[in-house]
């Protein structure tokens, strides 16, 4: 298996990138809330990695921390989460905050990603539940709660869910007062 990946970061194309490594170029498909967090074109990246070898071929995927990998390996775990799926669900939020929802036995969370029902989040929590348990923090958890209030409070406002959802992903970590989280989603929502 590809444990990891480190070059420089040649394109960036919505849900894949291409690393450049020693003449070769890889294409990586990470989750949004990955790349989000890239550097600029040119500058060295560097992904941990889960290979899957199918039929039709192999695909690549990356992954700046390990927390998103052991949970994107965990969620394909699941019965019927494919690795397209488990991407998709990592693109609505932070690892820690789904893994946090997870223990939780949440499934709101999950239902935002595209293609994913009640009834899979909830075989999702079901399955992975115990294994996601002390993962998350508790502090997580309240800001997880506070921003989905916050996602909500902006759509409210008239703000598209799609701009408010991002709006929430991109609010500064360090704030952790519900006041200070949604003055920062409104500058985000705003730029």
């Amino acid at each position: 298996m590809i444990y990891g990946l480190r070059g420089t970061l040649k394109r960036k194309e919505g849900k894949s990138v291409v690393v450049g490594v020693g003449g070769f170029d890889f294409k990586v498909a990470v989750p949004l809330t990955t790349g989000e967090r890239l550097p600029a074109v040119g500058e060295e990246v560097e992904f941990f990695t889960y290979f899957h070898l199918r039929e039709g071929g192999a695909d690549l995927y990356g992954f700046l921390g390990e927390p998103e990998r052991h949970l994107f390996e965990a969620l394909i775990s699941v019965t019927g989460i494919g690795p397209k799926s488990a991407l998709s669900i990592l693109g609505v939020a932070p690892a820690e905050e789904l893994m946090t929802t997870i223990a939780k036995g949440e499934v709101d969370m999950l239902q935002r990603s595209s293609g994913i029902g009640r009834k899979t989040a909830e075989r999702i929590v079901l399955e992975l539940k115990d294994k996601m348990e002390g993962r998350g923090s508790a502090e997580t958890g309240g800001l997880v709660e506070a921003d989905s209030d916050i996602a909500e409070a902006l759509v409210s406002l008239g703000y598209p869910v799609r701009l408010a959802r991002e709006a929430v992903r991109k609010i500064d970590p360090e704030l952790t007062t519900a006041s200070d989280r949604l003055r920062d989603a409104l500058k985000k929502i705003r730029n």
